[in-house]
């Protein structure tokens, strides 16, 4: 059985995680599934690696041989909170 492992929200991985982010990226790169989610495009993806260098190399390897899936619209989470939120005093 293959493991598979989800990565929610890439984006807001801390600075001091992203060196086992990226092994983990390394790691499981052409080995086994991962499924990464995010809301910033991949360009934005080096803010979250502490260098450059390790932001191409992790994307790199994200893409490869991958299928992206890009969404748009308002998020579900925020159309919940919107519906469910009691209205405004106006």
């Amino acid at each position: 059985m293959q493991q598979k492992l989800v990565i929610d929200d890439i984006g807001y991985v801390l600075e001091d995680e992203t060196s086992v982010l990226f092994e983990l990226v390394i790691h499981r790169y052409e080995r086994k599934s991962l499924l990464v989610t995010s809301n910033q495009k991949f360009a934005m993806l080096e803010n979250v690696f502490s260098n450059i260098a390790m932001a191409v190399a992790a994307v790199d390897r994200l893409v490869d041989d991958s299928t992206i899936v890009q969404f748009s619209g308002e998020s579900y989470r925020r159309k919940r909170a919107r519906r469910s939120a009691p209205p405004q005093a106006g």
